[in-house]
Formats: C-alpha cells, structure tokens, sequence
C-alpha cells in the first residue's frame, strides 16, 4: 500500500512541475519519499 501511495505522489510532482529545474526538484522530492518509505519497512 505504500508503494503505492510513493507511485502516485512521484506521478503527481512530475505531473506539476513545468521548468527542467523543476523536475530536478520534483524527483529529488519523490527520491527522498521512496527512501522514507523503505526505511520505514
């Protein structure tokens, strides 16, 4: 279930960004999520 949940989070900050530098920031982000959700387990 969470996977899930970093999925859809990862696809909606990819969806929102609009500048290549935002990108940069919206995987980083959703990097940073994956990893919390791996060291929660």
């Amino acid at each position: 279930m969470r996977w899930i949940s970093a999925i859809l989070a990862f696809g909606f900050l990819l969806a929102s960004c609009e500048t290549v530098k935002g990108v940069g920031r919206d995987i980083e982000s959703a990097g940073e999520a994956v990893d919390d959700v791996i060291d929660d387990e």
